[in-house]
């Protein structure tokens, strides 16, 4: 699973590959087993976080482990971030730096800040590059997505200010799966 093919590969194979991951023969794929299946291109292992919050993405029965049908989705998904981290590596460098960063979360529809930018680049920079990774890019992308989503459900003006209290704040922080 080192290298996500496209278009979406049979049932068969998935499932040959599913069986794979599954060491322990439990019927499902937990974090561990998982991240040892995936690459982020540079032979170094994916970012537990990253893993961890796709497990969480994908769990529908909330108990930290994924079924067949749950892999099949989470393969498509990472297939589709993988082609989408491609097609903003201008360089073909296998990561992602701050101007490609800005452009990529452009045209997501963010409209951010340098400041706000470089900020991302550091939390999600492990290595301490000034760039970032492909599963560290999902990380990035699905937690502003996660924060932008609960963010807006107090903006109901959508003018991008928002007013709160400090429990609801905490209640909105602590909900979420980032």
């Amino acid at each position: 699973m080192s290298q996500f093919a496209s278009p979406m590969p049979s049932r068969e194979f998935l499932w040959n590959v599913f069986q794979r991951v599954d060491r322990d023969r439990s019927g499902y794929i937990n974090a561990d087993e998982l991240q040892s299946a995936l690459s982020n291109g540079t032979w170094s292992p994916f970012n537990p976080e990253t893993v961890r919050l796709m497990i969480g993405m994908f769990d529908k029965s909330n108990q930290g482990k994924i079924t067949f049908e749950d892999f099949s989705s989470l393969w498509k998904y990472v297939t589709d971030w993988q082609n989408c981290f491609r097609s903003f590596d201008r360089d073909n460098s296998g990561n992602i730096d701050k101007n490609e960063m800005k452009t990529a979360l452009s045209s997501f529809g963010y409209r951010l800040s340098d400041g706000i930018i470089e900020v991302l680049l550091r939390k999600f920079d492990r290595h301490g590059r000034g760039t970032i990774l492909f599963d560290d890019f999902i990380q990035c992308s699905v937690s502003l997505h996660t924060l932008t989503s609960a963010f807006r459900q107090y903006d109901t003006d959508q003018d991008g200010v928002i007013q709160i209290h400090y429990e609801q704040f905490l209640s909105m922080v602590f909900s979420l799966k980032v």
